[in-house]
C-alpha cells in the first residue's frame, strides 16, 4: 500500500499517534516528562506551533501549524518519536517484534501516524473539540478540564472555553472528524 501525505506548505494538521500495541505508558509522570523534553527540542531545531493537544495513556491527539513554505511534519514526527523512545523508561517500552528485533528498534510506538489537512475554520474547531473531549470519550474523566495532559485548560484561560464545557452531556462530532 502506497501512503501518500499531505504537502500543505504551512498548513495546519491533526494527527493520531499511537503506541506499539496500544500499551498505555504515555501518562506515567517519567514518559510525560520525557515527550515535553523531546517536543521542546524538536520544536527548537524545526519550528512548528502546536494549536492543541491531548496525550492518553496509549495515544496522542494534536493539532499543528508549520510554519509558511515548510511541509516537513514526518521529519518533526520522527525526530519526537525516536527522542522519547531512546529515553522512555524501559518497564513501559513495550514488546519488541520480531521484525524490529532484527535492526535493534524499540517497539514504542506504531510505525506511521495519521494526519488530516485542516481545511477550514469549522474543520479546525471540530478537530480542537475533537482533541479535547477524547478523554470524556475514553471513560478517562468526566469533563475535558480534569484530564491534566491536555491543552484544554489553555483555551478556558483564553477564554474560548467555560470550564464545564464538555460535562454533563456528550459532544457529538461528525463521525469523520479525528477518523478520516
Amino acid at each position: 500500500m502506497q501512503y501518500r501525505r499531505s504537502k500543505a506548505e504551512g498548513g495546519t494538521f491533526f494527527f493520531t499517534l499511537v503506541t506499539h500495541f496500544r500499551r498505555p505508558f504515555l501518562c506515567a509522570p517519567q514518559n510525560i516528562g520525557i515527550l515535553r523534553v523531546s517536543f521542546k527540542k524538536v520544536k527548537k531545531a524545526h519550528p512548528f506551533t502546536i494549536d492543541a493537544i491531548v496525550i492518553l495513556p496509549d495515544h496522542i491527539h494534536c493539532l499543528w501549524t508549520l510554519p509558511a513554505g515548510d511541509n516537513d511534519y514526518s521529519t518533526r514526527w520522527r525526530l519526537i518519536k525516536s527522542a522519547f523512545s531512546r529515553q522512555c523508561d524501559p518497564s513501559c517500552q513495550g514488546v519488541v517484534s520480531a521484525g524490529r528485533r532484527k535492526r535493534g528498534e524499540k517497539a514504542v510506538w506504531q510505525r506511521r501516524f495519521w494526519e488530516h489537512t485542516i481545511r477550514d475554520e469549522r474543520d479546525y474547531r471540530n478537530h480542537v473539540e475533537y482533541i479535547h473531549y477524547n478523554p470524556v470519550k475514553h471513560g478517562l474523566v468526566d469533563a475535558p478540564c480534569e484530564w491534566e495532559f491536555s491543552s484544554f485548560m489553555s483555551f478556558v484561560q483564553s477564554g474560548l472555553y467555560a470550564k464545564d464545557w464538555g460535562r454533563g452531556k456528550e459532544v457529538l462530532l461528525a463521525e469523520t472528524v479525528g477518523h478520516e
